[in-house]
């Protein structure tokens, strides 16, 4: 029941009923119903601002589940990166060493994946570093792993075919029952017999008599039978694959022809002494990727380690070519 409320007449000296008009009563109600409403507003608002619905809270239960998964897929992440990085070290320095193949550049094996814009439906979020790293990681390891694979069929297909790379690889000295002494010059800086200045001799000079067989060191095919009288002279090339070539120059005949497939220790022509020569010999190299590599790295069906040794020591003994 609603109180009545009085007020006192001074005039009178009485006290007297107060008496709302109806635009009072009016006024009075929607005073009540806005005030109501504010005070509802301010009491959600705080109520969503700092305390959280059962929904909200299930919620970030899940984001901090989800949060943590992220952490721990980055800790996987990182360490079968290590074990991709041991993999590319292993194939580039043991197993691509081994068959003589050149190591993966490192730019084809950190190659890049998609543009700018491939992570930007990631951007926005509370864990949108998270998200975009573990994204880049992923991606980062899918692609070396793709080059790692080829890598290893490579090798593979290379190992099935390590039988006919050994066969073909320079392996035997081209005279036979050859003498330490009677190698005249050595691979390196040797003093020119003609011009008397000092130049890169490019292979070894083999001293022996006109007519001495002369043995190919590898399988492969003959590339070039040359006659000349300058320089190398009368010469052969034969390519034994893997980016191997074998030269011999001043010969006196061949018993080959370009083109034609030779086996280890098969006699290609004799020694002699034709162009710019001072004496019958066998100038040989060996070429690995068109570069001139020390034959006596070579030798090693040939000799034993004292007579390797002792060749190698021989060969830093300055001397002069003989041609």
């Amino acid at each position: 029941m609603a109180r009545t409320k009085y007020f006192f007449n001074e005039r009178t000296l009485s006290y007297e009923e107060i008496k709302l008009t109806p635009g009072q009563k009016i006024f009075r109600f929607f005073l009540f119903l806005v005030s109501a409403l504010a005070l509802t507003a301010i009491f959600v608002f705080l109520l969503f601002t700092f305390f959280d619905s059962p929904k909200e809270l299930m919620l970030k239960r899940e984001i901090a589940t989800y949060d943590l998964q992220f952490r721990m897929m980055n800790d996987r992440l990182n360490s079968m990166q290590k074990v991709m990085d041991e993999l590319s070290n292993r194939d580039d320095n043991i197993y691509r060493v081994i068959f003589e193949a050149e190591p993966i550049p490192k730019s084809v094996r950190e190659a890049g994946i998609g543009g700018v814009d491939r992570y930007a439906n990631l951007e926005g979020y509370d864990e949108s570093k998270l998200l975009i790293e573990t994204a880049k990681k992923l991606d980062k390891l899918t692609s070396e792993a793709v080059v790692q694979s080829k890598s290893f069929d490579e090798v593979f297909a290379m190992a099935r075919n390590k039988e006919k790379m050994l066969a073909s690889i320079p392996a035997i000295q081209p005279i036979r029952n050859i003498q330490l002494k009677r190698i005249s010059s050595y691979f390196g800086y040797r003093i020119d017999p003609i011009y008397k200045v000092k130049k890169f001799h490019e292979g070894i000079d083999f001293s022996a008599p006109k007519g001495t067989p002369v043995h190919v060191t590898g399988d492969g095919r003959v590339i070039q039978v040359k006659r000349s009288r300058r320089g190398y002279g009368n010469e052969i090339k034969v390519d034994h694959g893997y980016g191997y070539i074998t030269l011999y120059a001043h010969l006196s005949a061949f018993k080959v022809k370009k083109g034609q497939k030779v086996k280890r220790g098969q006699v290609i022509g004799l020694v002699g002494n034709t162009g710019k020569s001072t004496a019958p010999h066998l100038h040989y190299e060996v070429r690995k990727n068109h570069r001139p590599i020390n034959p006596i790295y070579y030798f090693f069906n040939d000799l034993t380690p004292d007579e390797y040794s002792k060749m190698l020591e021989l060969s830093k003994i300055p001397t002069q070519s003989m041609d």
